[in-house]
């Protein structure tokens, strides 16, 4: 494996661990700063909405810059916020680094991706965009583990401190292993931005934000699914969830295979129907421990297939935009996650059972086949006039 991919995916290590720690650690959080548990949740959403604001933006300030320079300088920000929430002294001061903390996250991801592909070898593109998200499953399956124990056992702001130390590890993979390359950005970012008024653009940003909201109603719901439902005992849940990241892990190697080996628009397709088939199952069998957990795994690894081809989907497609293109991916696969954790609890509230987020799930990955569709028909109208 090639140095310069394995410094990217030390970024989306460091990256994944902030941005998913944080839900194991809320009741350590909340009870060091005498707040509630919904009140502490609001720390997830500043993270999201740092994603939102600082993907497209950043990478539109920086883009001219060669790309080497524009990942140490975001893994810098990532790592100083990080420390800085180490160190807050209270739920205001928290909530700030969180927001700013998450503000380089889709900028490192949309440079990373264009870079993993202008690195990788000829017909393997996708699968170098794979390893760089390996770090962001590797994160799931060990690093928030020993986050949230960490958090449980000793305090929270260790486990900060610990994800400054791997970004700080980071920058320096960064400054020895990865080539410098030059600016690949060809226009202005008013030019940049055009792509935007594009209907193939929006179809991609709902593609993204509405059909990977099936993994999030799984998983937002998943430790309350098995416990009340299955009929775990609590204290099996975390090994669930290692479970379901070892399936995570699997399955973006598979997705970085299978959009090498298939049309982007045509892997994404294939990954919605079997998200699809995954949650009805999911559903069913869910009153049966064994065929659960075989199917905790399967999940994990069918839902993790869909984010390598989104993104060399989109990178395609905003050709002399790529790396904007790919850093509002990663801005829409956060609205994913608000949108799937929102749209799966209205059947939780209205009394429909702790199974039914997987429902709502299956609705919203079909909603993605349908958006997909409707680019591929785009795509060929424009190839045709």
């Amino acid at each position: 494996m090639k140095k310069s991919l394995v410094s990217l995916s030390l970024g989306g290590l460091s990256i994944g661990t902030t941005e998913f720690v944080m839900m194991g650690l809320l009741p350590d959080v909340a009870r060091d700063f005498n707040i509630t548990i919904p009140e502490a949740g609001h720390f997830i959403s500043a993270y999201a909405l740092g994603v939102v604001i600082g993907a497209p933006l950043l990478v539109a300030l920086g883009g001219s810059f060669p790309p080497k320079k524009i990942l140490i300088t975001l893994m810098a920000m990532f790592t100083v916020f990080n420390l800085a929430s180490a160190f807050a002294t209270g739920s205001t001061a928290l909530l700030l680094t969180r927001l700013l903390s998450g503000l380089p996250h889709g900028a490192f991801f949309g440079v990373g991706s264009v870079m993993a592909t202008r690195l990788a070898d000829r017909g393997k593109e996708a699968q170098a965009i794979a390893v760089m998200f390996a770090g962001l499953t590797i994160a799931n399956l060990l690093m928030v583990p020993l986050g949230t124990y960490i958090g449980h056992h000793f305090t929270w702001r260790y486990t900060f401190a610990m994800i400054g130390v791997i970004g700080f590890i980071t920058i320096l993979s960064i400054l020895f292993w990865m080539p410098a390359l030059e600016s690949s950005r060809s226009g202005s970012v008013r030019k940049e931005l055009g792509f935007f008024r594009k209907k193939e653009a929006w179809l991609l940003v709902a593609i993204t934000s509405i059909g990977t909201g099936g993994l999030f109603a799984w998983i937002s719901y998943i430790a309350p699914m098995m416990i009340s439902v299955t009929g775990f005992p609590a204290d099996k849940v975390p090994y669930i969830l290692i479970l379901a990241g070892f399936g995570m892990f699997t399955g973006n190697f598979i997705g970085g295979k299978l959009a090498d080996s298939y049309p982007p628009a045509r892997a994404c397709i294939i990954s919605l129907f079997a998200i699809v088939a995954c949650l009805i199952v999911d559903y069913m069998v869910a009153s049966s421990q064994s065929l659960t957990l075989l199917m905790v795994f399967v999940t994990g690894a069918i839902t993790f297939t869909l984010g390598t081809p989104i993104q060399i989907l989109m990178i395609k497609t905003a050709q002399g935009a790529e790396m904007l293109g790919a850093s509002v991916s990663q801005a829409a696969f956060n609205i994913g996650n608000a949108l799937g954790a929102f749209l799966g609890g209205l059947p939780i509230a209205a009394g429909l059972g702790l199974a039914s987020p997987l429902l709502v799930g299956v609705v919203m990955a079909m909603a993605g086949v349908g958006f997909t569709w409707q680019l591929i028909r785009t795509q060929k109208l424009k190839r045709s006039v």
